[in-house]
């Protein structure tokens, strides 16, 4: 009987990348992955600690598994393994615990967990993180957009941040491996590529040899693939040459996340952000000045400690002024073992409720705005899937991060085509495929 494997997933895209990755090197080992509502021989739990939330989930569903499947192995992996691996082996049933290296050797280890009924501990201090691990996909799960993990690893160390204690130093991925893997999933159909990692704008800081922008410059050669997209940046790595060299590779999507966190000078100084809200400004106008209708979005936390009504407005307004396409906004999350968790002004619960309803609703206004700017645009879609409600219509993305759905049928799927944006939908832009 083929022996199985279940994962649950937590967190950020670099986390999903991952799980896919482990799930490949068990299926190449003989393991068949099943549901993680199912029986399975091992389950495995890739953390997120982002949040007391994402740790209490992990918590919640190693004590899922277990009931599931008295037997089975339990492993335990990712960033609420890395920063807290003593207070996992507490909990009752987990037989394996991998922080954020080491993930290429998950089989061997639940296997000799499993044979030799001991519990393992190979999360190693964060300060020892020295080289970046290659996970490979070989059958991504997408077969349009296909994230790549090119940067492991934060040094920014802001103030309420718990991921570079749980990730480690940056490591840069060998630009030699990231292109072969660019034409790997070139010849595998893929039409766009996300560069993705944990602080991506670093990228090469540790090698001294390569840039981001050497990156992206090698995938722009790669035939096959005709977008390029960066996940979540950090202003300061845009400039008048970044932008000058880009605008030059039609490839790179005119979509950049660029992280805010806060509108407010002295937030962000608190925050040990590296930047100020005249930098960031600055930034945004440098982007639409070569690329008027770049979609620009970003994170924000509300409540964070020292941030009273004026601070918030502040924020609110500078959000306003800005004119994101889409905002994400959290309630401040106190992290044992950040400096923030420790600082005085906490801001109560329903305070941050109330800021965090204004801000999304704020960011609703925003995106409507932004959306209507685009009727009667002549834009390319690459179509992904047909749309849930209606199987009549196809739903894709735009270069710049606007959902689009238009009459067609599946066959366009994995397909850039022409479309003409004749009217919005609620959240998605509604066009009309011209002729190909």
């Amino acid at each position: 009987m083929m022996k199985t494997v279940a994962f649950y997933t937590l967190g950020c895209k670099v986390n999903q990348y991952e799980t896919e990755a482990m799930e490949e090197i068990f299926q190449k080992e003989g393991y068949r992955v099943v549901n993680p509502k199912e029986s399975a021989d091992i389950y495995v739990i890739n953390t997120c600690t982002v949040t007391n939330l994402g740790d209490r989930k992990s918590r919640q569903f190693i004590r899922r598994a277990k009931k599931t499947n008295k037997d089975s192995t339990i492993a335990v992996v990712g960033c609420y393994a890395q920063v807290s691996p003593d207070e996992i082996e507490k909990i009752e049933g987990v037989d394996v615990i991998i922080g954020t290296s080491d993930k290429e050797k998950i089989v061997r280890l639940c296997e000799e967990a499993r044979e030799n009924n001991i519990k393992i501990n190979k999360v190693k201090d964060f300060r020892e993180l020295k080289d970046f691990e290659e996970l490979k996909i070989e059958d991504l799960k997408s077969k349009t957009r296909a994230y790549m993990k090119i940067q492991e690893g934060c040094n920014q160390y802001c103030s309420y941040c718990i991921i570079p204690y749980a990730r480690g130093p940056i490591r840069s991925r060998p630009l030699e491996n990231i292109i072969k893997e660019g034409k790997r999933l070139s010849e595998a159909g893929f039409k766009e590529i996300i560069l993705t990692g944990i602080h991506v704008a670093s990228y090469g800081k540790d090698r001294g040899d390569y840039t981001l922008l050497d990156v992206i410059k090698e995938i722009n050669k790669i035939e096959g693939i005709e977008r390029i997209r960066l996940s979540s940046i950090e202003p300061t790595l845009i400039d008048k040459k970044f932008m000058e060299t880009i605008i030059k590779m039609p490839k790179v999507c005119d979509h950049f996340h660029l992280s805010l966190q806060s509108g407010s000078d002295k937030i962000l100084d608190k925050m040990n952000r590296k930047y100020t809200t005249d930098e960031y400004r600055n930034t945004v106008h440098l982007i639409r000045e070569y690329m008027p209708y770049a979609g620009i979005t970003t994170d924000i936390i509300v409540g964070f400690p020292g941030e009273g009504e004026e601070e918030f407005k502040e924020t609110y307004d500078f959000v306003k002024e800005i004119g994101f396409s889409r905002i994400h906004v959290f309630k401040y999350s106190p992290r044992s073992g950040t400096p923030a968790s420790k600082f005085k002004d906490q801001v109560h619960g329903s305070i941050k409720s109330q800021r965090s309803e204004k801000l999304i609703e704020l960011g609703e206004k925003l995106m409507k705005e932004f959306n209507k700017k685009l009727i009667g645009k002549n834009m390319t879609v690459l179509f992904e899937e047909e749309s849930k409600d209606n199987s009549e219509y196809m739903e894709g993305y735009t270069t710049n991060y606007t959902r689009v759905r238009a009459l067609g049928k599946s066959n366009i799927e994995g397909k850039i085509l022409p479309v003409k944006i004749i009217g919005i939908d609620k959240e998605n832009l509604i066009g009309e495929i011209e002729e190909f």
